[in-house]
């Protein structure tokens, strides 16, 4: 379970336009994830500028990289996303389900339960 701590390092991390692109588009990508320069390529950004905001996700523990020979790999942190949109989401009913119905529809409409 995320506590505040490290929802406050999340949300840092993710409060820049380059570092939220990213993450955006490691999700995207999958499990499989990407390797660098297909991954600063995609967001727009240079190799140098594109090590540095992977520094910052990764200490803010929303990324993962894993080296491949010469290049590295990066993939979304899944456990650690879900436990920040868990965080955020805990409370909100406070018994009252319509409150939460809209974010839980749009989940189950991108993430169906497996058949």
């Amino acid at each position: 379970m995320m506590d505040e701590g490290q929802a406050v390092a999340a949300f840092a991390a993710l409060g820049q336009e380059h570092r939220l692109r990213i993450v955006r588009r490691l999700v995207t990508a999958g499990p499989e994830g990407l390797a660098a320069g297909l991954l600063a390529e995609a967001v727009g950004v240079s190799a140098t500028n594109l090590s540095f905001h992977l520094k910052e996700l990764s200490r803010a523990g929303l990324v993962t990289a894993q080296r491949e020979g010469r290049s590295i790999r990066y993939r979304a942190a899944y456990p650690d996303l879900s436990a920040l949109i868990q965080f955020l989401m805990r409370d909100c009913c406070q018994g009252r389900p319509e409150v939460c119905a809209p974010a839980v529809a749009a989940l189950a409409t991108c993430c169906p339960e497996p058949a």
